[in-house]
């Protein structure tokens, strides 16, 4: 264990027993969001390219315009 994650978890430990369980919560969900995320991504890539040749087809071929975050 980091020195950084054994300091959140002593400070976490000085929290009432709620607000104990309510951030455990928090960090298994979050580290459960991130297992699903990597077989997510990995399933996404032939579709993502498929958006990527198709955006740079669009470029090539001058049916884009130039983004303003100004405008936004």
């Amino acid at each position: 264990m980091t020195k950084a994650l054994r300091k959140a978890f002593e400070a976490a430990s000085r929290l009432p027993d709620r607000e104990q369980e309510e951030l455990a919560a928090a960090i298994l969900e979050e580290l459960a969001a991130d297992e699903r995320w990597d077989p997510a991504f990995s399933e996404s890539q032939a579709a993502l390219k498929h958006l990527a040749d198709e955006a740079l087809r669009e470029h090539r071929a001058g049916q884009t315009e130039a983004l303003d975050p100004d405008a936004l």
